[in-house]
């Protein structure tokens, strides 16, 4: 990747019940555009999962625009949390404020931030509607186009049961190779992936581990909250989710991945029927969740965010 397209690596504090930890975010283009992008991974990813969406938006906007992809705590190059019932969507949630602040902060009061939109892979997408669906929250401005990568208020049980039998699951492996045959094991429902763009994308997600060895770059706690979940709990979560959902005023783009199992086409209706009355948007041939990385998929995304 030449010099000039790689992103900017910076951090900001946030606080939690203890103290607080540190949240790494990856910043494309121009740091003083007040048109801003905001795209978050889904539970076991990092923010270098959007380098070719956010490149894409950076070279094609007719504005300028900066991309900003953290690292949700516990993933990538952000801290780990001490306890791992922090790893909640309260806390995401109040993560991406902190760091909207700061972004808005180093902006000046002379060049405030205009625009925000958002684009959410799966949990991604969850901290999105938590953040769109609350009118008091503290944001700069409000979200003006939401982007939901094959996520909804409904989540299947039968998909919160698989994650649980590989959240925080994970060992060594040899090299980048190795990781990345295990990765996509569990990973075909991302759909058509060309094997230099997984082998990219499969870099971002390793750490050095011992003798040689690498592993995974995420905290394998962050699978304690998700092993804890119950039918009954996940039930109250949704009916919460449907009610942030309701009071989204943001143009929401909905994809789905026509195999999802996390998504079902009856969810996706409601969500066309109700609420901000998402425009959905289902791909033959991929399940949960698209990575956003082909040329055609990055145009429909563009399309909202850079259009009028």
């Amino acid at each position: 990747m030449p010099a000039h397209s790689r992103p900017q690596l910076e951090f900001v504090a946030c606080p939690h019940p203890e103290g607080e930890h540190c949240m790494a975010f990856w910043r494309w283009g121009d740091t003083q555009a007040a048109h801003v992008v905001v795209c978050v991974h889904g539970l076991t990813r990092q923010g270098r999962d959007f380098d070719r969406l956010a490149q894409a938006l950076v070279a094609q906007s007719p504005h300028p625009v900066q991309v900003i992809c953290p690292d949700v705590v516990g993933r990538g190059r952000s801290d780990w949390l001490a306890d791992p019932a922090g790893y909640q969507m309260a806390q995401y949630a109040a993560d991406m404020l902190a760091l909207l602040a700061q972004v808005q902060k180093q902006m000046g009061p002379e060049n405030p931030l205009q625009t925000l939109d958002w684009v959410g892979t799966s949990m991604g997408g969850l901290i999105g509607m938590v953040l769109a669906g609350q009118a008091g929250l503290p944001l700069p401005v409000p979200i003006r186009r939401l982007v939901l990568n094959d996520v909804g208020p409904a989540i299947v049980w039968g998909s919160v049961q698989r994650m649980q039998t590989y959240v925080g699951q994970y060992g060594q492996y040899r090299d980048l190779d190795e990781a990345a045959a295990a990765l996509w094991a569990l990973s075909t429902g991302f759909g058509p992936v060309p094997a230099d763009v997984w082998r990219e994308m499969s870099a971002h997600m390793l750490r050095p581990g011992t003798d040689g060895a690498v592993t995974l770059h995420y905290d394998p706690a962050i699978g304690v909250p998700v092993r804890a979940l119950t039918p009954e709990a996940a039930a109250a979560g949704e009916a919460l989710l449907w009610a942030l959902y309701d009071q989204i005023q943001a143009k929401t783009l909905l994809i789905r991945g026509q195999d999802s199992d996390l998504l079902t086409p009856e969810t996706a209706t409601a969500m066309t029927e109700r609420g901000p009355r998402a425009q959905l948007d289902t791909w033959p041939g991929f399940g949960h969740a698209p990575t956003l990385t082909g040329d055609a998929q990055i145009a429909v995304v563009a399309k909202l965010l850079l259009g009028d």
